[in-house]
């Protein structure tokens, strides 16, 4: 019987190694044929929270939006610059001198001026709100004067302006800036205005004052040859 035992215990161990090759065949094809879910093309994390329904609006943001409403509305120019960080008394100091053209400096959070800018005639300059703006918002246009502050202070770059319902790039703005004030403006319209007629006036009086000098010469030889005919003899 000894040897019997031997070989049926020999037999069981190579059935038990054929069973552990075949379960861990088992397990290879089972994780290459698992299904993956394909992978978003945006992630999660980078979608906006959309707010719960029936969650009421934070009260201090709406008292926000009215004041940028308000601010954007009595504006003639409202221009969207990136800042980055300054030391506060180089903000106080850059806010002084832009005071000094009527040119107020805001800083708004993008949360709260995105959606009064998306419904109102400012929607164009919405791409530009994309990391942390400030503006700059005047009821006059003073560009030249923006433009001659905010060369000395490279940590605000101008993005873009609306100047006078007019949605304007930075080279826009430089361009609106080179030209003449509105009193120079008017001089020159009205200059180029009354020429005209000032020219109009002098050609209609050149002809009949060259008439007139014609006649008057030819009146004047018709009294020298009259007086230098002899009398008839009688």
């Amino acid at each position: 019987w000894l040897p019997v035992l031997q070989q049926l215990r020999g037999g069981s161990k190579a059935v038990t190694r054929h069973w552990k090759a075949m379960h861990f065949q088992r397990q290879k094809l089972l994780a290459l044929t698992e299904f993956l879910p394909p992978r978003p093309a945006v992630p999660p994390r980078c979608l906006p929270r959309h707010s719960p329904q029936g969650h009421q609006e934070d009260g201090y943001a709406r008292v926000l939006r009215r004041q940028v409403q308000e601010t954007l509305h009595g504006s003639r120019m409202v221009a969207v610059c990136q800042y980055n960080s300054l030391p506060d008394e180089d903000v106080a100091m850059l806010r002084h001198y832009l005071r000094k053209h009527n040119i107020h400096v805001k800083f708004v959070l993008n949360e709260i001026i995105r959606p009064v800018v998306a419904q109102s005639k400012f929607r164009n300059l919405l791409p530009l709100f994309v990391c942390r703006n400030i503006l700059l918002v005047s009821p006059e246009a003073p560009a030249r004067e923006m433009l001659r502050v905010l060369r000395g202070v490279p940590q605000v770059n101008l993005l873009g302006a609306c100047i006078d319902d007019t949605i304007l790039s930075r080279q826009g703005v430089e361009s609106f800036a080179r030209l003449p004030s509105l009193e120079q403006s008017q001089g020159q319209t009205v200059a180029a205005l009354s020429l005209l007629p000032s020219q109009t006036c002098s050609l209609l009086q050149q002809g009949p004052a060259h008439l007139t000098a014609l006649l008057d010469e030819h009146i004047r030889q018709l009294q020298g040859t009259e007086g230098t005919t002899e009398p008839p003899q009688g």
